[in-house]
């Protein structure tokens, strides 16, 4: 009887089984779909079927507000693609989304008040609400082609593939990208971006406040790394190509148009490019009373007299609301003017001809509505008065221009600051002379042996002897040649790190223990004054985690010196090329290697404060952190390009066989595609583990780039891979690295890709990449031959030796 009531059970239980699996699957598929009356509570959410993407309830940085929006899925930081009610957040958490059975999603709080719907009305038995792996979230019948509603239809600051950004010519609707007004307030900001019909058809950032300029948008013509427009008799509208899955372009709270992708070896997003590229060619970006600077941090700065109008929202990144006076005007000649240096600013409301200095600036004293005069040198000799009314815009900092602006300040302020002044002078003087006692017996308490005769004002960090101009002082310290003498040991050939293009380079120590390389230049070397000055100034004004960090510099009589920091592992030429250390460097840190190198570049072409194009890229001029993180080093030789400036011409060929471009090393241009050129020698020798200088296929008289082109032509990519990391490399990562490498060491300058399209085929899994062409070729030669040539005993080189001179044809 227990048998057989025990076989009816199991009987039982297996008759159950499928409505368990039912219900597995229902619960299953409503992860990601709502059906009507259904709705989601702060805490709960959907994920998309291939749990690419989240929709909730969310808040951004310390702000307490609840949105319901969708941000991506499993990202380290959260990134939010999409806010419903951007305009009104819930101030708590009892917030419901919900589905409604007229098909209408509605946001509401505990008292049922709705905070944001989207006043749908449709009859329909089979409604649902789908979060789908696209990011998009639709109101369906039940097909997903054809959508009743969808959040891509209503972008709020990002454009994913998959969504159009433009106009429907049929309907005369826009799908706009709207700024947020800060990073923790995502309500519409001050930009938006999208197409105008009446312009032809063009790309546009529109500020909000009117009588600021409208700024055309022109994107790359590069379909598989940059959106493209698509024109049809339907609709004009801008998209992505397929395979850029993860790829967003932002519309930024600075008016700046950003196009990012997400990079899973470093699990980071990399912004790829940005229109207009530097912040101070947003118009008015930082506000009125402000000045906007290109070269230092931070970007904005309120004009003396002035503090930021919103101290919060400047923090948050919004700084359209400006500065504002600290001190009211009195409007009349109690008022006063503070001289602001070397600056640009769009064009005056007012000007007087040839007045004198005096008479300018009494003709701005006499009226209430001046702000600010100018006398200026029109050229010739001539001089002309210029006035400012109303709200000072779009102040920017230009080391080019030599006039002054006067600003007009509250007399007030300035007898305030003439009175605190002797005070805050003393308490620097006393401060100082403390801390050098401090220094001085801390020095000599630890090295006793220097005595007296080691003075501690010799760390007195002093900048003021070594000037890029008048009116800019170096913002590293200068260090004294007594200093680096003790750091070094006297320069001690035990400490000798190794011997570069234009001198040996030291280890040594700062007092509290960091360790710190030091490049001393040669006395005899090519690398004058200028070099030493251009170097110092651009990586001055350089900050990124793949660019060595210069901590001060040295200038003492004929010896020229750079401090950087200290890199462990020395050079990438030191692992590569050493047949004992290569084994150590296998492909996942060749590869991050390569990415690394890469984001550097980056920055230096694209999304620094300086366009600089580094011209002596190779793997001795990368260092490795003691995580084998690269480092981009040597910026003697680099070349600062302005704002639109693609390319330029020099005699002065300087540069290292083997990694010149071809248009560089015989007709002196060079451009960042200069750059991507040697940028693919270095990905070559990564893989390959041989040098391209010294490399030479005797059987088909290929260099290095051509060996390569010949073996993935062939389909025998793999076969360029070092042996000591073949065994447990990624094969599809290492001959997609080859294509690169190849795409970028092309003969002609307008085939290579830009730094940013790398960047984008490396990070992303492209189905299929552009093919190269053959590669530059160069005619080996042997050192003697190029010795006796017409270049001369300096001028080119093979191995490390840096070409000095070249004459371009």
């Amino acid at each position: 009887m227990n048998k057989k009531h025990q076989g009816m059970g199991s009987l039982s239980y297996f008759m159950l089984l499928p409505f368990f699996f039912c219900f597995w699957k229902l619960c299953h598929s409503a992860s990601d779909t709502m059906i009507p009356n259904q709705s989601i509570r702060d805490g709960d959410k959907l994920t998309s079927s291939g749990e690419k993407f989240v929709l909730g309830f969310f808040s951004l940085g310390t702000s307490k507000n609840r949105y319901v929006g969708i941000w991506y899925n499993l990202l380290p930081q959260q990134t939010v693609i999409w806010v419903a009610n951007r305009q009104n957040p819930l101030a708590d958490s009892t917030g419901v989304f919900t589905l409604r059975n007229d098909g209408s999603l509605v946001i509401s709080d505990q008292r049922q008040t709705t905070l944001w719907s989207t006043n749908s009305s449709m009859v329909s038995r089979n409604l649902t609400a789908r979060l789908l792996d696209s990011g998009n979230f639709i109101v369906t019948e039940g097909d997903p082609n054809n959508p009743l509603w969808q959040s891509f239809d209503h972008p709020s600051n990002t454009f994913l593939p998959g969504m159009k950004i433009g106009v429907n010519l049929s309907t005369g609707d826009s799908w706009l990208l709207s700024s947020w007004k800060n990073m923790e307030d995502p309500a519409f900001g001050h930009f938006t971006f999208g197409v105008d019909t009446k312009a032809m058809n063009q790309l546009f950032i529109w500020p909000k406040t009117t009588g600021h300029p409208l700024m055309l948008v022109n994107i790359p013509d590069d379909k598989n790394s940059y959106p493209y427009m698509v024109k049809t008799e339907e609709a004009v509208y801008l998209e992505f190509s397929s395979f850029q899955t993860m790829s967003r372009l932002v519309m930024g709270t600075s008016g700046q148009l950003q196009l990012f992708t997400w990079l899973n070896t470093s699990q980071q997003w990399i912004k790829i490019w940005s229109q207009p590229n530097q912040l101070c060619n947003v118009y008015a970006a930082c506000g009125a009373y402000s000045i906007c600077n290109f070269y230092k941090m931070p970007d904005c700065k309120c004009l003396p007299g002035f503090l930021p109008t919103s101290i919060q929202d400047w923090d948050l990144g919004d700084r359209s609301t400006g500065c504002q006076r600290i001190t009211a005007l009195q409007c009349g000649s109690q008022d006063s003017f503070q001289s602001v240096p070397n600056v640009n600013v769009t064009r005056s409301t007012l000007w007087l001809g040839s007045a004198s200095a005096e008479d300018c600036k009494a003709e701005c004293l006499n009226s209430c509505h001046c702000s600010a005069y100018a006398y200026v040198d029109v050229g010739a000799g001539n001089f002309s008065c210029f006035l400012w009314s109303g709200d000072l815009l779009n102040i920017r900092d230009d080391n080019s221009m030599n006039e002054d602006l006067y600003v007009r300040v509250a007399v007030s302020k300035s007898r305030h600051e003439r009175r605190w002044f002797p005070v805050i002078a003393i308490v620097v003087f006393v401060t100082g002379i403390f801390v050098l006692g401090i220094s001085r017996m801390w020095i000599i308490e630890r090295k006793g042996s220097l005595g007296a005769s080691f003075s501690a004002t010799k760390l007195i960090l002093d900048a003021a002897n070594f000037k890029e101009d008048e009116s800019e002082v170096i913002d590293i310290p200068l260090l004294s040649f007594e200093f680096l003498e003790f750091a070094t040991s006297n320069f001690t050939e035990s400490n000798k790190l190794g011997q570069g293009g234009y001198g040996p380079v030291y280890k040594g120590n700062l007092p509290g223990g960091q360790g710190i390389a030091v490049k001393r230049l040669d006395k005899a070397s090519q690398q004058g004054l200028e070099e030493f000055k251009n170097e110092v100034m651009l990586i001055a004004k350089l900050q990124h985690r793949n660019l060595v960090k210069l901590l001060g510099y040295c200038v003492h009589g004929d010896d020229k010196m750079l401090i950087y920091e200290y890199m462990p592992n020395k050079s990438l030429d030191s692992f590569l090329f050493d047949q004992t250390r290569s084994s150590l460097l296998n492909w996942e840190k060749r590869f991050n290697v390569i990415l690394g190198i890469a984001r550097g570049l980056l920055y230096l072409h694209q999304d620094s404060r300086l366009r600089i194009i580094h011209r002596d890229l190779k793997t001795s001029n990368i260092l490795l952190d003691e995580e084998m993180n690269p480092k981009i080093s040597d910026f003697g030789m680099a070349r600062i390009f302005g704002g639109d400036q693609t390319q330029a011409n020099t005699r002065r060929v300087v540069g290292t066989y083997g990694y010149m471009s071809p248009e560089y090393a015989l007709d002196g241009l060079f451009s960042v595609k200069s750059d991507v050129y040697s940028f693919g020698i270095i990905v070559l020798e990564i893989i390959s583990g041989k040098k391209n200088g010294s490399f030479y296929d005797s059987e088909h008289f290929l260099s290095l780039p051509g060996h390569a082109w010949r073996l993935w032509k062939e389909g025998s990519g793999l076969d360029l891979m070092d042996p000591s990391s073949r065994e447990a490399c990624n094969s599809s990562e290492v001959l997609k690295c080859i294509q690169v490498g190849l795409l970028c060491v092309q003969e002609d300058a307008i085939d290579r890709p830009t730094v940013a399209s790398v960047l984008l085929m490396l990070a992303s899994d492209i189905a299929t990449l552009p093919s190269p062409k053959r590669p530059a070729s160069f005619i080996r030669r042997s050192l003697s031959s190029i010795e006796s040539s017409s270049c001369g005993p300096t001028s080119c080189s093979m191995n490390e030796v840096t070409v000095s001179l070249v004459e371009g044809r």
